[in-house]
């Protein structure tokens, strides 16, 4: 039943297009984080939950 709604719309495609472009603006903003992030931030975030 929802397939024929959407089959409706004009340019649905453009939807799922955004949300996978969006998905993977994402998870490559945080892939080049972890890689260019300095050591010792990474060890003072480490810390945080010990630092009580």
């Amino acid at each position: 039943m929802y397939k024929y709604l959407l089959q409706s719309v004009e340019g649905i495609q453009w939807f799922g297009i955004t949300a996978l472009l969006i998905f993977f603006g994402t998870f490559l903003f945080a892939l080049l984080r972890v890689f260019f992030n300095k050591k010792n931030n990474w060890e003072a975030e480490a810390r945080l939950p010990l630092d009580d």
